[in-house]
């Protein structure tokens, strides 16, 4: 569950690991209180395995269980997570949370020794744990999706230059290019990885063993722990373990918006470009989707849905935000911060999984592009080489901006992509740079 000691579940014919002698439970409020956490859980399930193995190899160390009990314990949990992974142990409503399954398979199968792992553990270092595990394997996704994107962006930018329409508030501007454009998207995915990792750095201390989130009076060996799950340092002082939940939530769904932020923007091009009314851009066909009433008709689905994604992570954020009104230590609003990180986290690396691939294969409609570059578009270009040959610009400004309808005469677009060679625009792209940045990450 979540880490709280008064943690229920919707079958009250079940014991709860929290029940005293006497105390009685009512259905309606346990189901409302269980919520749909047990199913939730499946998705750190793996993790809270992996951390109870950590744990009990420090306890181990401080001569809380011996060391064949260690072992037996530790093969048991192998056990688990094969028979999970295989589906022939099902975390469902007969649990009241993943944590409380774990303790009562070992508890089944190995007696005393399962009724010893959690002793120095609570559920509320038990679901940090798990949560801090499943985020740095998030946010690795996230890196790596970022990565490929940003490759396959800067392999476009090299392979074809073609002249495209350059817009400011959606009207038509200045000619810029494909490069350009595949270019700009690279930069932007370069600083999401880079984003990614140092979010990752960031939250990779280890919470186990800061128990209930004021400690225990055992010497637990907390850098076994740290070392054993592979966490960066550990996360120190209790009260703050249980400040970081929802905080370090925050953080890496921020990293994942900033991401899904730049896709939406590419995604809105794509939209615009793959119109009728555009006609720059085709999709491949397995990124589209056909009418229902339409036989005309196909859709850019796809892209639509890429760039909706945001919508989830932004809720997810919020609804995270919303949460985190509360005093320190542990409250058990924090239960509805688990579904709001799984929604967010894979609808974000579901779109961006898809990225890649399609910027590869769209293909670009050049007679298309060039078409919709118009003689205005060279005026910029007209007032800058004035200014260059010594006219004040406002002049050279006003003086392009009387003739833009003949600004073209004598200009393609080729001469004018070549003629902007200031560093990063299209005569001067800059992409060893950028490949030297993404090979640096």
């Amino acid at each position: 569950m979540n880490g709280s000691s008064e943690s229920p579940i919707p079958n009250p014919e079940s014991r709860l690991l929290w029940q005293k002698e006497g105390t009685r439970t009512d259905e309606r409020i346990m189901r409302f209180l269980a919520g749909d956490d047990v199913i939730l859980d499946r998705e750190f399930f793996l993790h809270d395995i992996e951390a109870s193995q950590a744990h009990v190899g420090g306890l181990a160390n401080i001569g809380i269980i011996s060391d064949d009990e260690r072992a037996t314990i530790v093969r048991e949990l192998e056990v688990l997570a094969d028979d999970f992974r295989a589906g022939r142990f099902v975390l469902d409503e007969r649990y009241e949370d993943g944590h409380s399954a774990i303790e009562a398979r070992l508890t089944e199968r190995l007696g005393d020794a399962g009724r010893k792992v959690h002793t120095g553990r609570s559920r509320n270092d038990q679901i940090l744990v798990a949560t801090r595990l499943w985020l740095k394997a998030k946010l690795a996704e996230l890196f790596e999706a970022c990565r490929a994107a940003a490759q396959v962006c800067l392999e476009r930018a090299a392979g074809e230059a073609l002249p495209l329409p350059g817009y400011t508030h959606l009207q038509r501007a200045v000619v810029s290019s494909t490069a350009l454009w595949f270019a700009g998207f690279a930069e932007a995915f370069i600083d999401d990885a880079r984003r990614a990792r140092d979010t990752l750095a960031w939250l990779d201390a280890n919470p186990l063993g800061t128990a209930a989130g004021y400690g225990v009076n055992l010497p637990l060996d907390r850098a076994h722990t740290t070392q054993a799950l592979g966490f960066a340092r550990m996360q120190v002082n209790p009260v703050y373990a249980q400040l970081s939940r929802g905080k370090f939530e925050i953080g890496a769904l921020d990293a994942l918006g900033s991401a899904l932020l730049d896709l939406r923007r590419l995604a809105w091009d794509l939209s615009l470009f793959t119109t009728a009314e555009y006609g720059f851009v085709q999709l491949p066909a397995e990124y589209t989707t056909g009418s229902s009433i339409m036989p005309n008709k196909r859709n850019p689905d796809v892209v639509e849905l890429m760039r909706a994604s945001y919508a989830s992570v932004a809720a997810a954020r919020t609804e995270i935000e919303q949460l985190l009104s509360l005093p320190s230590g542990y409250q058990r609003d924090l239960q509805f911060s688990k579904g709001a990180i799984f929604h967010g986290f894979h609808r974000g690396l579901d779109a961006l999984a898809l990225l890649p691939d399609l910027l590869a294969r769209m293909q670009w409609n050049a007679p298309a592009m060039r078409a919709a570059i118009e003689p205005s578009m060279y005026a910029t270009d007209v007032a800058i080489e004035q200014a260059a040959a010594g006219v004040p610009f406002r002049e050279a400004y006003r003086q392009a901006a009387e003739a833009a309808a003949t600004a073209g005469q004598g200009r393609t677009p080729e001469t004018s992509l070549a003629a902007r060679v200031s560093p990063g625009a299209t005569a001067d792209l800059c992409l060893d740079e950028l490949r030297a940045r993404l090979a640096a990450l």
